[in-house]
């Protein structure tokens, strides 16, 4: 990696789309390999693993974030596949956050992993890790990931507790899966400082693995939360800017969430940009038109210039993913959530 880091300009705000949004959210992918097989998450069709000279080199993820401070991000994800599947992570993510300081940096993992990284996370100073637990069962943990690793993760997420690290549990609302697990994840967060967030399933990519029978919508979700505590709606402030509707449980330290992209869209309020791990900019999930920036990165005579064009370009040309929704039939995207990046 450079050891002499670049200068960085002053944010500008030029990633503003026809509708008025304006990125400031940018995610990266630095793998599609998962050690979890995720029905939400993988195609029931043979999956290909992108080759690894096809894979952004951590050097071209830098120059990526780099830019994209540059025309106003100010949150920048760090997603897979599972992160800390790929080897040189957290020397990356330690540089990536001492050349962006001010940047709040997330990283969202599936926790199986991370546990020997646990006190140099904390010492990192990140905005949050998104932990995906969709189980608090063995054997639920099982029929969602296809692994018996609810233990590790059990004892991970503690770790990140006791460190201090922010932490949001994902869960991926599976009716058949989770609606079981609901008041164990109310008790979670009426005893930790952790938002709990349901998201709604999405069939994403040929040969996913959605069905009427697994998908559990919003309304329903909230209602058996209502069983097992009393909730008020939060204020959106600051910390709020997400896709989640929040509430508080009376008595608790955590919050539960809602987050609907099958039932109630939010896409008015989209500020994110998308780069998958062979180097692909998509500016909707529900868009399957993809900008080639591996190319540019490693062209010669190619400098950040043309990077800038591609990402203002691209951004201009943002759609409404609510207006491809209501087009499509089955998936929402061509692509499986792994190959893009959760």
């Amino acid at each position: 990696m450079p050891s002499v880091l670049p200068e960085i300009r002053a944010p500008s705000a030029r990633l503003t789309d026809a509708h008025g949004r304006t990125a400031r959210y940018l995610r990266l992918s630095v793998t599609d390999r998962c050690n979890l097989r995720c029905l939400y998450c993988c195609s029931t069709i043979r999956e290909r693993h992108i080759p690894h000279d096809e894979v952004l080199r951590y050097e071209e993820l830098l120059r990526l974030a780099d830019l994209g401070v540059e025309q106003g991000m100010e949150k920048i994800r760090l997603t897979g596949g599972e992160p800390f599947m790929r080897k040189g992570f957290m020397d990356f993510l330690r540089v990536l956050r001492e050349r962006h300081a001010g940047v709040d940096i997330r990283i969202t993992s599936n926790g199986s992993l991370l546990g020997d990284h646990v006190k140099a996370l904390g010492e990192l100073k990140l905005g949050a890790i998104n932990l995906s637990l969709d189980s608090l069962r063995p054997e639920g943990f099982l029929a969602a990931t296809g692994r018996d690793l609810l233990p590790v993760v059990r004892r991970n997420l503690d770790a990140l507790l006791a460190e201090g690290i922010p932490v949001k549990i994902n869960a991926v609302a599976l009716r058949q899966i989770n609606q079981r697990d609901m008041r164990s994840f109310v008790d979670f967060a009426r005893v930790n400082p952790v938002d709990v967030r349901f998201i709604e399933f999405m069939p994403m990519g040929e040969g996913a693995q959605w069905s009427e029978d697994q998908f559990w919508p919003a309304d329903d979700i909230l209602a058996e939360a209502r069983k097992w505590a009393d909730l008020a709606p939060c204020r959106p402030d600051a910390g709020d800017r997400g896709p989640a509707r929040m509430f508080s449980i009376a008595g608790g330290q955590g919050r539960l969430g809602i987050i609907t992209p099958m039932s109630d869209h939010f896409c008015a309020a989209c500020n994110r940009l998308r780069v998958t791990s062979d180097g692909l900019l998509r500016t909707c999930l529900y868009s399957d038109r993809e900008y080639r920036l591996r190319g540019i990165l490693r062209h010669p005579r190619l400098d950040a210039r043309f990077v800038v064009r591609v990402l203002e370009r691209a951004s201009s040309k943002k759609p409404l993913g609510v207006d491809l929704l209501r087009q499509r039939r089955g998936a929402v995207a061509a692509r499986s959530m792994v190959s893009i990046g959760g």
